[in-house]
């Protein structure tokens, strides 16, 4: 099923990640982006050693794991905000601070091979939820 999202306009996101929504291209066909990016990520981390995902590029900043980890904590917050939107539920949505999500997650103790699995994993439930969701859901806000 294709799932056709157009470009949020100017309103719907905060003005601060503007920029990144002008990448946007206008029309996008949700799952088969969410498999695409899936697929590029994948081979990319795939191609990382171990030495390459400890680096750091200066003190204090993440490794490459903790980056990849990161992607993959705001995929499930992102997700779970879809699902709640989705459903209707009007609740306000908490954010979450990745400074101290990346230091809870203890990645560096983890193989990046691990963590890359779980980022595949984690994309493949969001394929699912987006394929899945009815038509009227994606103009709830």
């Amino acid at each position: 099923m294709t799932i056709a999202l157009s470009r949020p306009a100017t309103g719907d996101y905060d003005p601060a990640v503007a920029g990144i929504v002008a990448l946007a291209p206008d029309v996008i066909d949700a799952a088969s982006q969410l498999i695409t990016q899936r697929d590029a990520v994948g081979r990319l981390f795939t191609a990382v050693t171990e030495a390459a995902a400890r680096h750091r590029y200066a003190e204090g900043k993440w490794t490459v794991r903790e980056v990849l980890a990161h992607v993959c904590d705001c995929e499930r917050v992102y997700a779970y905000r879809l699902l709640r939107i989705a459903r209707g539920d009007e609740t306000p949505l908490a954010g979450f601070d990745e400074n101290t999500y990346v230091p809870a997650g203890r990645f560096e103790s983890r193989q990046l091979a691990s963590v890359i699995k779980e980022w595949m994993a984690v994309r493949d439930a969001t394929i699912a939820l987006v394929r899945g969701l009815p038509g009227d859901a994606w103009t709830r806000r």
